[in-house]
């Protein structure tokens, strides 16, 4: 039995490696998992009418600013009680009065010697009378030189009338100076002088302004300038053409004064620190009742402005916080019976702060994604949550800060 043990061992070993091998492992199949799709919200991009309002902001400024000063000398004895920082005068108003009486003792002056001047060519007139007289009646038969007719002397004592006569003009025209009177209506800037005080010739009393109209230079960037009519375009334009609406607001008190002007003209060149466009606001009355019930303007106060730009037929516009890094939107397609992102490269002809014109890359009837992405492909499967009406987006909460861009950054 032992002979044949290692024969029944390898036996046994060659049977089971024979039914090792003829056994074969079988693994099973199972579906793939459902690929997870995002959740997202969606904006149907129609083209409809769009009222472009630019923004800008400025400093108002005084439209007519003038320097009061002395033209003659002397102490000045009077001060109207409007002549003070912020009052407000009149057109005609004596604002100030210097010390006339010098004036008018040179008035009587000049009069006495008009008197004298028109007494002496009398005197000279009569003598060049007798003296032709006296020469018909010589008979000499020459004739007489300007010399004998004593017609020097009389031109002489002509001249000295004149000379006479335009010495009590400007008498007279200084009396008158020593009362400065406005000449507009007006508000006062700053007072350099007071009751009392002796002024010479060419010093400065105060400095006002009209309060006819204010202006507001507001800058422009190049790209808006395509959307607004300006005025004055050339020298060639006749007046009264289009002068755009402006809604002027300041935060100054509780933030609610607005103000309603026009653009009127363009500044005669591109500031060259900002390298923009400067169009000139006007804002008629100011100080009238239309605004009595809310804080005046001030002359150096910064204001924001909205400009009614022009009105486009059909403008496709979409929110800023859609459009990522400037340059391109998510749109939701069918694709495959799914519902896929697709990236779409877009031009952004106009933005403000929230909105954008879109000139090329979407157009009517596509979902516009309004949900915040990440960095995702074209491709990725999403479920659409909500489609918007067009125009009737809410606001979202990852609008960057656009600034004077308007760019948002996603």
């Amino acid at each position: 039995m032992k002979k044949f043990l290692p024969l029944l061992v390898l036996a046994g070993f060659v049977a089971v490696t024979w039914m090792i091998s003829q056994t074969t492992p079988s693994s099973q199949r199972r579906d793939q998992p459902p690929q997870p799709a995002v959740s997202v919200q969606t904006l149907t991009v129609v083209a409809q009418p769009y009222q472009i309002k630019i923004s800008s902001f400025g400093t108002v400024r005084p439209r007519t600013q003038s320097q009061l000063v002395s033209q003659v000398s002397g102490q000045i004895i009077a001060i109207s009680p409007n002549l003070r920082e912020g009052g407000f005068f009149a057109r005609g108003e004596k604002l100030i009065t210097i010390d006339p009486r010098d004036y008018d003792i040179a008035v009587e002056t000049a009069r006495a010697e008009l008197a004298s001047a028109e007494s002496v060519l009398i005197e000279e007139q009569a003598r060049a009378k007798q003296a032709r007289t006296e020469w018909a009646d010589a008979r000499t038969g020459s004739a007489p030189s300007d010399f004998a007719l004593r017609l020097p002397q009389v031109a002489a004592a002509e001249a000295g009338l004149a000379s006479a006569r335009a010495r009590l003009r400007q008498a007279r025209l200084n009396r008158e100076r020593t009362e400065i009177v406005a000449p507009y209506s007006g508000r006062v800037l700053s007072k350099a002088v007071d009751v009392g005080q002796v002024v010479s010739q060419n010093t400065n009393l105060a400095e006002v302004y009209a309060t006819d109209f204010v202006e507001v230079p507001l800058p422009l960037k190049n790209s808006e300038l395509s959307y607004i009519d300006l005025p004055q375009i050339n020298r060639l334009q006749q007046p009264g053409g289009k002068q755009p609406r402006v809604t002027f607001r300041s935060n100054l008190g509780d933030g609610n004064s607005s103000w309603r002007g026009k653009l009127v003209r363009t500044a005669g060149a591109i500031d060259a620190d900002s390298n923009q466009l400067h169009v000139i606001a006007q804002i008629d009355d100011p100080y009238g009742v239309a605004v009595a019930d809310q804080l005046p303007l001030k002359i150096g106060q910064y204001v924001t402005a909205v400009i009614d730009g022009n009105r486009l037929a059909d403008a496709i516009v979409i929110p800023n916080a859609a459009v990522y890094q400037g340059s391109y939107v998510y749109v939701v397609v069918e694709r495959n019976d799914y519902t896929v992102l697709e990236r779409r490269d877009i031009s952004i002809a106009w933005q403000n702060s929230t909105e954008a014109l879109v000139g090329a890359g979407i157009a009517a009837g596509d979902q516009l994604v309004l949900t915040p992405l990440g960095q995702l492909s074209s491709g990725t499967r999403v479920s659409r949550v909500d489609r918007l009406p067009a125009r009737q987006a809410p606001p979202l909460q990852h609008t960057a800060d656009a600034g004077e861009s308007g760019e948002p950054s996603p």
